[in-house]
């Protein structure tokens, strides 16, 4: 590859050649069999080693541990290829006949001199001697054919020559040049040329031409999309949600994916753009003992290597499968635990009482419930060790942008600490996407979410839980709510309840205490220093903390979806935080703006209704 640099952008040259999965009758038979059937020791279709495993994983998962949610990670990229649109009448014609039409203004053979590439590509510019067109009324375009070039003495990267289809090469070695879709003038695309032409003789090389074609960059990614999220109707939602879009999403670097974090919240680049981009905190994505040096980075120009992130670090992929492999320890033992009391009834018996009948049939349809849960989870355990192991596989964008994280930031004394995330659209499925929804399920059933967040009878007059338990974040709470929250608790104290669901505690609650101003240090960075943040407790004694390690980036809601803040670190002993910390979303919303001006949240998205 040859890199040029003119004043108005930076011109990278690729010669690229374009490269064109018994019915039993009687009753009391039918129930007997079935009798039999529950009774077998073993669940049918899951290995014996791996039943065993998850009994002993089963042991070592503390009793009523949340589940642990991890989703996130970088896509492996291959080298650069081209999609186009193909150049044909009976496709998207409007898009291509105005395509044809603006070049075609400036450069008559926009539409001819690569027509039967795979692309269809249009030229926006090829100095040198026209190339052959047929002529007259009813004449058609020449198919051409890009061909390899091989043994000439200018060193680029896969030189390439143009054929008439099923003909020898009729052009000379072309430096083809991929641009973006309207972003290289006929001027500037000439002027380009004329400097390549001549910095290449100056250096001795003849016999070449230079060809602008407009491109679109995509990349090749491993592994399989994100899945989708549908706490209804998904057979092992709790298992499913980390391999999914939902926030809450556990990420972590590539290179170093035992740092681990949380996406926050997704954001379009501008309503002119198709990139959509991930908030998370800056040492989820740049770890301070792999990145000491405390800088900002912007990708913007793509002059920096590629950071690549992805779902699940990994204590986030191994917790996840360790969660299947205990809930599958667990259902075992409850099966023959339940077990018991059909088998001390023994078969069923004409005549027998009705209670004995119902007892049996009660215990009969827990085991049957049972083993077929056993079965969907090592399902899901088969096809996640298949699909997901590999970090590769969990590739889902790379780093796009990146604050230094500096403390008492004027005017506000806010500690600055985020980053953005270039998600990669081949990873997503973005049919079923959910945007910014966070998912308040999992830990809490919805009876008891309910009680918890709006615990005064007239709130719980208006309340509705939320439809399929994914709360929509909207709105944001604003400074002067934060100090005078208009929330009461259940003993009619004034507070702002909160939910998030992070990497290591999954959906948890709390109260807001306020704006405090506190001590932060980073030893890595070697910053100490006073900041302003909004602290949060955790709601009610018997539910555990707020946050713990690995919740950084996780955004904060209050019970109504309006967005909070996003937690950057907490305060305790032991790994536990018995307060969390956050930076106000109203400023880091503001401080986004000033690198991402036409930036904004994605938008909300509504459940079809079939």
């Amino acid at each position: 590859m040859l890199t040029f640099a003119f004043p108005l952008r930076r011109i990278h040259l690729y010669c690229h050649l374009p490269t064109a999965s018994s019915l039993l009758a009687d009753p009391l038979q039918q129930q007997n069999q079935r009798f039999a059937t529950m009774s077998s020791g073993f669940p049918l279709g899951i290995d014996k080693v791996f039943l065993s495993s998850c009994k002993e994983v089963s042991k070592t998962l503390s009793l009523g541990s949340p589940a642990v949610f991890a989703n996130a990670t970088l896509v492996s990229v291959s080298p650069t290829a081209y999609d186009f649109d193909k150049l044909s009448l009976d496709e998207d014609k409007e898009a291509i006949i105005s395509a044809v039409a603006r070049l075609s203004v400036f450069y008559a053979r926009a539409a001819y001199d690569f027509y039967g590439t795979p692309s269809g590509a249009l030229c926006v510019y090829k100095n040198g001697d026209a190339w052959p067109v047929r002529t007259g009324p009813e004449s058609q375009r020449i198919i051409r054919e890009a061909r390899g070039v091989h043994g000439g003495s200018l060193d680029i990267d896969r030189p390439l020559a143009f054929a008439e289809a099923g003909k020898k090469t009729f052009s000379p070695l072309l430096i083809w040049i991929g641009v973006e879709l309207e972003s290289l003038t006929y001027e500037l695309a000439n002027t380009a040329a004329d400097a390549v032409t001549f910095l290449l003789t100056e250096a001795g090389f003849s016999g070449f031409e230079i060809g602008f074609r407009e491109s679109v960059v995509t990349r090749s990614v491993a592994g399989p999309k994100m899945l989708s999220f549908d706490p209804f109707t998904d057979s092992v939602p709790e298992f499913r949600k980390p391999f999914t879009p939902a926030l809450g999403l556990s990420i972590a670097p590539l290179k170093t994916p035992h740092f681990e974090g949380t996406g926050a919240l997704y954001f379009r680049e501008s309503k002119d753009s198709n990139r959509v981009l991930l908030l998370t905190c800056a040492p989820v994505v740049r770890p301070p003992l792999a990145h000491p040096r405390n800088t900002v980075l912007d990708r913007k120009t793509k002059r920096h290597p590629r950071e690549q992130v992805i779902a699940l670090g990994n204590s986030g992929y191994t917790n996840t499968l360790k969660s299947m492999m205990g809930a599958i320890g667990d259902l075992d033992h409850s099966i023959r635990d339940w077990q018991y009391v059909p088998d001390r009834l023994s078969e069923p018996k004409e005549g027998e009482p009705e209670n004995i009948t119902e007892k049996r049939d009660e215990y009969l349809a827990l085991v049957k419930k049972a083993r077929k849960r056993i079965s969907e989870i090592n399902k899901f355990h088969s096809e996640t060790v298949k699909q997901w192991t590999i970090p590769d596989q969990r590739i889902i964008g790379e780093v796009l942008h990146v604050e230094s994280v500096d403390l008492n930031v004027a005017p506000h004394g806010f500690t600055s600490n985020w980053a953005i995330i270039e998600l990669y659209d081949d990873k997503f499925d973005w049919d079923t996407f959910v945007g910014n929804k966070v998912y308040v399920g999992g830990n809490l059933s919805s009876l008891d979410y309910g009680k918890l967040m709006f615990p005064r009878p007239q709130d719980q007059a208006d309340y509705k839980y939320p439809e399929d338990g994914l709360l929509q974040a909207f709105g944001v709470v604003q400074a002067d709510e934060i100090q005078n929250p208009k929330h009461l608790d259940a003993n009619g104290e004034h507070c702002l309840l909160v939910v998030k669901n992070g990497l290591m505690t999954g959906t948890t609650t709390g109260r807001v205490m306020g704006m405090e101003s506190f001590t932060r240090v980073y030893d890595e960075y070697g910053i100490e220093g006073t900041s302003m943040e909004i602290a949060v407790l955790p709601y009610g004694s018997m539910n555990g903390p707020f946050s713990a390690p690995g919740d950084s980036g996780s955004i904060v809601l209050d019970r109504n979806g309006r967005i909070l803040g996003m937690v950057t670190g907490g305060a305790g002993a032991a790994y536990r935080n018995d307060v969390t910390y956050l930076t106000p979303y109203w400023w880091i919303e503001e401080e986004i703006k000033k690198h991402f001006p036409n930036s904004f949240l994605y938008e909300v998205i509504k459940k079809a209704v079939e």
